[in-house]
């Protein structure tokens, strides 16, 4: 995987969310580190070029709102439903 060493440890975070959970991009911030800026947490989820194998669909807004998604919201939230139901 090509990417800043930032991009690469949110990635390794992102792949430790449990299918069928989500968490807020502040979350996830909070996992790296006390400092780290949700907003760059969000850049790091759409540089990723994997979409499956790194889950970035389970990452939402504060508020539990579907932000942005490299593919399309319509098929985040269907990825989002498809494995809260397994």
């Amino acid at each position: 995987m090509r990417g800043t060493p930032f991009q690469r440890r949110v990635w390794e975070k992102l792949k430790a969310i449990a299918a069928g959970r989500t968490v807020s991009y502040t979350e996830l911030a909070h996992w790296l580190s006390p400092l780290a800026n949700p907003r760059a947490v969000a850049n790091a989820c759409a540089a990723n070029p994997i979409a499956l194998a790194i889950p970035c669909h389970r990452v939402v807004r504060s508020n539990g709102d579907l932000a942005g998604y490299r593919w399309g919201i319509e098929r985040k939230r269907a990825l989002i439903r498809r494995e809260a139901m397994a």
